[in-house]
């Protein structure tokens, strides 16, 4: 008997089981957390349902308004917008402490080009859009090329952006009626518009557009998702043939150029060129991005989860402020969904893994 009948013969005795995995059929909890495994922003959607319907019922129509419904996304145009910027470099497992001081100094910059060296409102709007990206490829630079921690780099580049901010200003502010007679563009995303007595602003319009476009760029295109590739393992992403060090650069930059749009709409919504506004940008987009649902470890999250996020602290901010109870109550409540976010996210990754 040949090798090859051998063989034949001792694999038709050989058992025909197929390799099969145990699978226990999970409860509420198991089909819960899967849930939210797959849809991170599926709890701050619940938790912003919750608190819509909590103060509607204690508040009536003061709160169940168009207006006051529409006066929350104006209220947190500029936390969300930054936040945006924010969600981009978390996702990436980095941080930027820098993101509020880039949105201030682009507005500075956009005003002193403008009354300082009298150039086209225009001209100096590109000018602060610019200044906004170049610091963020160089906090992208420092983090992917040099190796240097993102909470030093953007600690340090913090400092360096807030000192320049009052030095190049000389702590002047540019007042708004001059801005309006001279430079309205400058104004133009505080520009405001009624919609069936909701009032909207261009500022709300474009974070809402900034929200989709975001949206779809993360999860449907190669960019996307080599920032979550990036986030959840840099080494298995280099492996994979993802430009790491590119992926970051890029990240920061845009995170940048994202702010500077912040900037300039931090300018529509006060009136005003100041120096001193936006002093708490980075805690406000940070918190907007934990409650949100993007982990703090990266490679997972979702930017509707961050805008639902800044939602949930305009919603607490409005409705207790309605309600006439302390201000001191909604640092305190927000500061409980911070820590609850985070011990969701540490739950989900424990379960998951």
């Amino acid at each position: 008997m040949s090798t090859g009948d051998n063989y034949e013969a001792a694999a038709s005795k050989s058992a025909t089981d197929v390799a099969r995995f145990d699978e226990t059929s999970g409860g509420f909890v198991t089909k819960m957390h899967h849930a939210l495994h797959v849809t991170p922003a599926l709890v701050p959607l619940i938790v912003l349902l919750a608190s819509i319907a909590v103060f509607g019922l204690l508040l009536g129509s003061r709160f169940f308004s168009p207006f006051a419904l529409t006066l929350i996304l104006q209220q947190v145009q500029i936390v969300g917008i930054v936040a945006a910027a924010q969600s981009l470099v978390i996702l990436t497992a980095g941080i930027d402490l820098s993101v509020g001081a880039i949105a201030v100094i682009s507005s500075v910059v956009m005003g002193q080009f403008t009354f300082r060296y009298g150039l086209p409102a225009e001209v100096a709007v590109a000018c602060g859009l610019a200044v906004g990206t170049l610091i963020g490829t160089i906090n992208g630079w420092l983090v992917a090329v040099m190796k240097l921690p993102p909470f030093i780099v953007t600690l340090g580049m913090w400092q360096i952006v807030l000192a320049a901010n009052f030095l190049y200003s000389a702590n002047e502010t540019i007042r708004s009626q001059e801005i309006a007679a001279e430079a309205p563009l400058l104004q133009l995303l505080g520009v405001k518009f009624n919609v069936g007595g909701a009032i909207f602003t261009l500022g709300v319009v474009f974070l809402l557009v900034l929200v989709i476009v975001l949206a779809y760029v993360l999860k449907h295109t190669a960019w996307g998702r080599h920032v979550y590739a990036v986030g959840d393992d840099p080494d298995a992403a280099e492996l994979s043939g993802v430009n790491v060090k590119k992926t970051i650069i890029s990240v920061y930059a845009i995170a940048g150029l994202i702010c500077a749009f912040a900037g300039w709409a931090l300018i529509g919504r006060i009136g005003s060129v100041s120096p001193t506004s936006g002093q708490l940008l980075n805690i406000e987009s940070i918190t907007a991005v934990v409650i949100g649902g993007i982990s703090l470890f990266g490679g997972r999250g979702s930017i509707l989860g961050t805008f639902f996020g800044a939602l949930i602290v305009g919603v607490f901010t409005l409705g207790l402020r309605l309600a006439g109870a302390d201000a001191q109550w909604t640092y305190l409540l927000i500061g409980v969904l911070i820590i609850a976010a985070v011990a969701v996210d540490q739950w989900i990754r424990k379960v998951a893994a």
